[in-house]
Parts: structure tokens; C-alpha cells; sequence
């Protein structure tokens, strides 16, 4: 399900700091600052109209469109004396669930087959030029060996995401298991983060624009500013915009960063109706330009 939370979320390549609003001091009555704020971090300017549509992906969307994008990550799992172990592997997937392909020689294949408690963190490829501004998440839960038709199933989706498996997967050394999900983390970069429930994860599916939209953002931001620009000011909440790039797009609607006499900001304008394959973008924006430029 999507989050329809009216609030703008900064975009993933916001600062950290402007990203965190200070807290209020107690006791003395002094102020305290986020991240220890020397006190000239740039402030986020609010939006001065209330957004149109902030819908935009739930965790557990953005969550497995994360992990349909790649197919490796850090694997963390317990030793016999309870130390923690952290190892690259690569994965496939079954509705969501990691399919790993690990040898029993392995520190890793050993922990797994002493505790099955594990826990996967995994990157969103082509990261910006500063790391903590990807998206990430952490699926956590517990490991099992699958068997008789889940089995097949799991090694095709493993031989599917890792093609090179094929040339180790039937060794009798090697074993696969499947990572139950139980426990969801995502963050979206700085000043965006959630966490949902395994279930709620399975029962997402991936995003199916966002992968694919590079270049039409690029397009939108070389020959459209002036459109996002309405959007902006009419959808957006910010009718000061003198200046808006789309940084993202994704089923439900578009990311913008907003230029205002006021400072750098960053909203949402959500489409009509969500869509369902890139080739749908198109008429999506456009219909969002029709609308902020009849408001």
C-alpha cells in the first residue's frame, strides 16, 4: 500500500543536517541541536500550500523494489561463540524472499547451519557521489532449506539472478537456503526511513517505473523545467519555486527539489492514478502539467 502522508519527505541526496529538525532543549532551558549543529546548517524552507498528492511507495514497496534491483549484498549472520559474521553473497529471489547459494566451507555456510538467525543488507545500485545518500535496506529473519518443488523453485530463481551459479549450484559442498522475512529496515537516503513487517514486504510488489526512469528525468529536466516548475508552485506547495529538477519517478508520482528565494526545498506531486510501466510515464507528467497549469 502506498504512504499517503501529506508531508513532503526530503529527497535522498538532502544534507543530513537540513534534513533533521533541531530539538528543543529541557532542564536549563538551552537549545539542543541534531548531530551537534554548530548552528549555521541550512534550514529546509516548509511549503507554503498545502501538496496536492504526496503519495509515494510504502516501505515494503520500496523495500523489494531494493532488492529486485540487484542481486548481491552483505549477509550477516552468528558464529558458535555468538559473534557476529558479515560476508558477500549473491542472491535470487521468490516472492520477495533471498535465495542464497553458499558453500558449507564457508564461515557463513557454517554459521547458517549452526543458527539459522541471518539478515541480509542490500544496496540500491548506481549510487549518488555521496553513499549515505542511497537507498538501502535490511531484511531480517531465518534461514531454511527448501525441499521438494519450493526447492526447484529456488534454484531456478537463483540461476535466474545469477546466471554464473550454474557452474557450482549441484555441488554437493554447496547448500540453498531461502531467508524467511520477518523484519523489514529502509532507509531512502537522509531524513527518510521506515521499517514493515515481513508479511507486508511479501505482499509488495516491486516498483515497476522507478528502475527504468533515468532518462526520461533527464528529459523532463532538459526540455520540461518550466513544466515542473508549475507543478511546483500550484501542486507542490511552493508557489515561490524559481526553479525545480526532478530527482526521482516512480508509479505514484514524482520527486522534486525546489529553488526559492527561501532556500533549497524538496516535495511531491502524485499522479491522478498510479501507472504500471514506464511507457505510461509520459502521460502521467503531462497530465500533472495540464492540471498545475489550470490551477
Amino acid at each position: 500500500m502506498a504512504d499517503q502522508s501529506p508531508v513532503a519527505s526530503p529527497a535522498p541526496d538532502q544534507s543530513p543536517v537540513a534534513s533533521l529538525a533541531p530539538a528543543s532543549g529541557s532542564g536549563s532551558g538551552s537549545t539542543l541541536r541534531d548531530h551537534g549543529d554548530p548552528g549555521d546548517a541550512p534550514s529546509i524552507p516548509p511549503a507554503l500550500t498545502p501538496v496536492v498528492n504526496a503519495t509515494r511507495p510504502s516501505a515494503a514497496e520500496e523495500a523489494r523494489t531494493i532488492a529486485s534491483s540487484t542481486n548481491a549484498g552483505t549477509l550477516a549472520t552468528l558464529t558458535a561463540d555468538g559473534d557476529p559474521w558479515a560476508s558477500f553473497i549473491t542472491y535470487g529471489l521468490v516472492g520477495g524472499a533471498p535465495v542464497l547459494c553458499v558453500s558449507n566451507m564457508a564461515e557463513h555456510g557454517r554459521n547458517l547451519a549452526g543458527d539459522q538467525r541471518a539478515s541480509i543488507s542490500i544496496v540500491a545500485p548506481d549510487a549518488p557521489e555521496d553513499p549515505l545518500a542511497s537507498g538501502r535496506i535490511t531484511l531480517a529473519g531465518v534461514v531454511t532449506r527448501p525441499t521438494g518443488a519450493e526447492l526447484d523453485a529456488a534454484r531456478q530463481a537463483h540461476l535466474d539472478a545469477v546466471p554464473a551459479a550454474k557452474y557450482y549450484i549441484d555441488y554437493s559442498d554447496f547448500t540453498l537456503w531461502v531467508l524467511q522475512v520477518q523484519r523489514v529496515r529502509w532507509v531512502g537516503g537522509y531524513g527518510r526511513m521506515d521499517s514493515t513487517t515481513g508479511a507486508d514486504y511479501a505482499a509488495a510488489e516491486p516498483d515497476p517505473v522507478s528502475p527504468h526512469a533515468a532518462g526520461a528525468i533527464a528529459h523532463l529536466n532538459a526540455d520540461h523545467a518550466d513544466a515542473l516548475t508549475a507543478i511546483a508552485q500550484t501542486l507542490g506547495g511552493y508557489p515561490d519555486a524559481t526553479a525545480v529538477t526532478c530527482t526521482a519517478a516512480d508509479r505514484y508520482g514524482l520527486d522534486l527539489r525546489v529553488l526559492t528565494p527561501r532556500g533549497m526545498a524538496y516535495t511531491r506531486a502524485g499522479y491522478s492514478e498510479p501507472i504500471n510501466s514506464i511507457g505510461e510515464l509520459r502521460a502521467a507528467s503531462v497530465e500533472l502539467t495540464h492540471r498545475a497549469r489550470q490551477a
